[in-house]
């Protein structure tokens, strides 16, 4: 099968450091090349893939150290080139967003679009309500709340590449919080639960320019607690040895997180997630299998003293079986047999495959 997937341009594929549909882009791409398919990738020019790469930006728009970019300008480029070449594939796979729908209206139905964001926000009933005609996909179930009636197709779980992260059997006795330092994802309940049970937390984490006042008068101070690390934003080629160790990641999220890949990178490495129940977080965690779900602090820090009774190695095996590069893949694949079958079949917009 030909497939064209396209990227966010704001991070490289995969990110150098912190990034999560960027990464997901790269381990489906890598699969499905894998699986035997013809993939071209639409991304910027620094993307390491198994694709055939049509770069559409010199580098991704974070880290370019240019003081004047236009990521929507960056964006239109791209979508004209995929249009422009849009007959040489059976399936174009959007990753961004609706910024597409106009120009593709035509060829809708050979066009998959996965949302990664949430979608609670104001103005998007009315888009997906003009353009109803365009199949999604949901990364969660939960996700899907907010557009209930929504065109969609099915609902897939990200996946990552099984060779990326080295499981370990045994952690070395710290907590890890890894992600992005953000109201939402509340550190500060993570250093509360530290704190709780006497534990060291490290931290790695990005901390984005609209949070740097979060950051420096919620955070910062408690840094100062003897028991925390703070490690700074870290890369895939780091991750291995910081969820490796961990006894166990704290996600103490506040807000309907739409997947969480950081849960799937620690089971990757064997390692326990302790979450709040919020989002896509039923989904993915296994209660008393890969890790833990909590609604206080008070079931966070028992759960911290019983993440060491789970089974590491079965942690890692449920994140094969589910969490997968080839996994996601084969889910993915299935939709594009639906979509490029003569007579399609009828499928739900409303069931997840």
């Amino acid at each position: 099968m030909r497939i064209a997937q396209v990227s966010p341009l704001y991070e490289a594929v995969p990110p150098k450091l912190y990034g999560g549909t960027e990464r997901v882009v790269a381990h489906l791409s890598d699969a499905l090349v894998e699986l035997g398919h013809e993939v071209t990738l639409f991304a910027s020019a620094e993307a390491q893939t198994k694709a055939r790469l049509a770069p559409v930006r010199d580098q991704a728009i974070r880290l370019d150290p240019a003081p004047l970019k236009s990521d929507l300008a960056a964006h239109l480029y791209q979508l004209s080139e995929v249009r422009r070449r849009a007959h040489e594939f059976d399936v174009v796979h959007f990753h961004t967003d609706m910024v597409h729908f106009p120009f593709f209206e035509d060829m809708a139905e050979r066009t998959l679009t996965t949302l990664h964001g949430r979608l609670d926000l104001k103005d998007l009933p009315e888009v997906y309500r003009r353009w109803s005609y365009f199949p999604l996909v949901s990364i969660s179930t939960d996700q899907r709340k907010p557009l209930p009636n929504a065109n969609w197709m099915a609902t897939v779980h990200h996946g990552l590449s099984a060779d990326l992260y080295e499981p370990s059997l045994k952690s070395e006795g710290y907590l890890a919080f890894l992600g992005r330092i953000s109201p939402e994802k509340r550190p500060d309940r993570a250093v509360a639960i530290a704190a709780a049970t006497g534990r060291t937390l490290k931290i790695a984490a990005k901390v984005d320019q609209a949070d740097r006042l979060y950051f420096d008068e919620k955070i910062e101070p408690l840094l100062l607690n003897p028991l925390v690390q703070y490690v700074g934003e870290i890369g895939d080629h780091q991750k291995s040895a910081f969820l490796g160790g961990a006894d166990a990641l704290l996600f103490p999220i506040d807000w309907p997180e739409p997947f969480g890949l950081v849960m799937i990178e620690a089971m990757a490495c064997g390692t326990p997630v302790i979450a709040y129940g919020c989002g896509s977080v039923p989904e993915v965690i296994e209660d008393g299998v890969t890790g833990f779900i909590v609604h206080d602090e008070a079931e966070a820090c028992a759960a911290v003293e019983r993440a060491r009774t789970l089974d590491r190695a079965k942690i890692r095996a449920r994140f094969e079986e589910r969490f997968s590069g080839h996994a996601m893949a084969r889910r993915y694949l299935d939709l594009y047999t639906r979509l490029t079958t003569p007579v399609r079949a009828q499928w739900s917009v409303t069931e997840p495959a």
